[in-house]
């Protein structure tokens, strides 16, 4: 812009320059002429340098955020070493005991607490971290997980007792359950590691069908091992209801003699009666097994496979 206004001053300077030498002006008036140009000139030339706008300097960037960085709840291992080492080696228990006989009676919406005792046949310590969670089958109105109720070092047994409900409909109920280490390895009791269960019957009946539901036997020989005269073998039976029941029992052996093994035994709620008979037997006898047996007289009339006793004539 300031270029033409140069322009345009000077061409009407010289214009009027021209003019007044036709008008025969005089060599001073030339020179006057000549410069007046020329100040006009440098004046212009210092007014644009005035007035010619500095370039502004690039804007100076403002300073960045800091990139917010999220803090993981665990610091990510290296494949080698894992966050969270296996329990596996921890994961093994034995069954030793429980209550409540599987197939015991209830009344609908009953409410009972089931105990098994479980053995910590591990090398580790289970703290209550380790926890008793739902496997299958029927809750029967429990929780699906629950923590240990205490710790449980290896070799000792830990109760666990759960609170049940009885469903409102009739029927056969099962309910199965496991532990689970705390990096969630769940486990059961016994060599094949199976989930522990209680089976429950739901009858509404004014009457419920209280019966003999097993009976058990464990054979104890005296002396254990030899060849004495006589040897003396004691049977125990343990014959277990699903409710109160009164129930007359004999027993029976395989020789016929059944003398004084008639016996009456009242029970008050479901469970198991241990009892027992003992059979002496002399090396001149046969050797063929023997066997010994319970049966149910009454309520109802029921027989139970024997208890196999095996004369076995071992040298110390």
């Amino acid at each position: 812009m300031f270029k033409n206004i140069k322009y345009i001053l000077f061409t009407s300077i010289v214009i009027s320059s021209l003019l007044l030498s036709a008008c025969g002006a005089d060599n001073s008036q030339d020179s006057a002429i000549q410069t007046a140009v020329a100040q006009t000139v440098a004046a212009q030339n210092a007014q644009q340098a005035a007035n010619t706008e500095t370039p502004s300097a690039p804007p100076t960037a403002l300073p960045l955020l800091p990139t917010a960085i999220a803090t993981p709840f665990a610091a990510v291992a290296s494949p080698t070493t894992p966050v969270n080492p296996s329990k596996s080696e921890c994961a093994k228990a034995s069954l030793v005991s429980e209550t409540i006989p599987d197939g015991t009676i209830y009344n609908p919406g009953d409410v009972f607490t089931k105990t098994w005792q479980i053995t910590n046949t591990s090398n580790c310590v289970w703290d209550t971290s380790y926890k008793i969670v739902f496997w299958s089958g029927d809750i029967l109105g429990g929780a699906y997980v629950y923590n240990i109720p205490q710790v449980t070092g290896p070799g000792a047994t830990l109760p666990v007792s759960l609170v049940l409900t009885a469903p409102a409909v009739d029927g056969t109920y099962r309910s199965e359950w496991a532990l689970q280490t705390p990096d969630d390895i769940a486990f059961g009791v016994g060599m094949y590691s199976e989930p522990f269960y209680t089976t429950i019957v739901v009858s509404s009946s004014a009457k419920p069908a209280y019966d003999v539901i097993s009976v058990d036997y464990e054979v104890v020989r005296n002396p254990a091992t030899g060849c004495p005269l006589n040897t003396r073998y004691k049977v125990f039976a343990t014959i277990t209801t699903n409710g109160p029941l009164e129930y007359t029992y004999q027993w029976q052996q395989s020789d016929g003699n059944s003398q004084d093994g008639k016996g009456t035994i009242k029970m008050t709620e479901a469970g198991s009666k241990t009892i027992s008979r003992e059979w002496m037997i002399q090396v001149g006898n046969s050797t063929n097994d023997r066997w010994m047996s319970i049966t149910i007289l009454a309520p109802v009339f029921k027989e139970f496979p024997p208890a196999i006793i095996s004369y076995d004539c071992t040298k110390p």
